[in-house]
């Protein structure tokens, strides 16, 4: 007769953010560096990476003394994502959530952009996460009511045009975040996704190609509100968030009406192709 696994002792309703173990990726601008901060300022002890050194090193003065401990480099580089593993245990002695926040896209018909776009905007958004999060999880399984959140995007619902890597990269994403949250559950280890809306960030300035179309623009929600509602969702071990309208309306649109987004976008779409294009900076 087989011994049944244990199980881990009951949870509380809420998460208690203070004094958890947490590696923000994507910490050097916009909802990541938003995280990293809210989550120091709640208690947290965070390992915030990011390519940028100086802008790590600006986000250490920012936050409560002692709370951020920050590790250059690019989480698309396998190397790198095992030494933030091995930091993790060295410099906070575990990790009990891994938030993979950092991001990038590509503008453009599909036919027309390259394979290494393709390559690079996969291996950000989704090759990279996926990774980090299976290299952590010996770490979270040992760790205090331990965590995954990926930041993915409404677009990972329904796509939209023009945004063919992209859009694949955030569906992959989600559907691991629906894998792992039944394959993990018997560890207790939540997994939260966050799909995001239009956010202020630097996005459009990191684009791997193309640049950002007239049509998609748009009122963007403050990167600290949708920091804000990550760490709330956290704390309420949500499942999946949705932070402000537009991305609750669009959920809503790709659930119950994917036709009318593909006849709208088609609209604003042949218009595009029919008006010049800029030049290229």
């Amino acid at each position: 007769m087989s011994t049944p696994s244990p199980r881990r002792p009951q949870r509380p309703r809420l998460r208690r953010i203070a004094g958890l173990r947490v590696l923000v990726t994507g910490s050097s601008s916009g909802v990541g560096r938003s995280l990293a901060l809210a989550i120091a300022s709640r208690g947290g002890r965070v390992l915030a990476t990011a390519r940028r050194a100086d802008r790590l090193a600006s986000l250490v003065a920012e936050a409560p003394a002692g709370s951020i401990i920050t590790e250059a480099g690019d989480v698309t580089d396998s190397d790198f994502r095992g030494r933030l593993c091995a930091v993790a245990v060295e410099r906070l002695g575990g990790l009990d959530v891994c938030a993979s926040v950092a991001g990038s896209g590509a503008v453009g018909p599909f036919r027309e952009l390259s394979s290494a776009t393709l390559d690079r905007v996969m291996a950000v958004n989704f090759l990279a996460p996926a990774d980090l999060v299976r290299r952590c999880l010996p770490l979270l399984a040992a760790g205090t009511d331990p965590a995954i959140v990926l930041v993915g995007s409404i677009l990972g619902h329904h796509p939209l045009p023009w945004h063919g890597e992209y859009c694949a990269a955030k569906a992959a994403l989600r559907s691991l975040a629906t894998t792992l949250r039944t394959e993990l559950a018997p560890l207790g280890i939540d997994v939260l996704l966050a799909s995001l809306g239009p956010t202020q960030s630097e996005f459009w300035e990191g684009l791997v190609a193309g640049q950002r179309a007239s049509w998609s623009r748009g009122r963007q929600m403050p990167a600290a509100r949708a920091a804000a509602e990550i760490v709330t969702g956290l704390e309420r071990r949500r499942r999946e968030i949705l932070p402000g309208w537009q991305a609750k309306g669009y959920a809503l649109a790709a659930r119950f009406a994917p036709g009318m987004i593909d006849a709208i976008t088609a609209r604003r779409l042949a218009a595009a192709c029919h008006a010049p294009r800029p030049p290229a900076p």
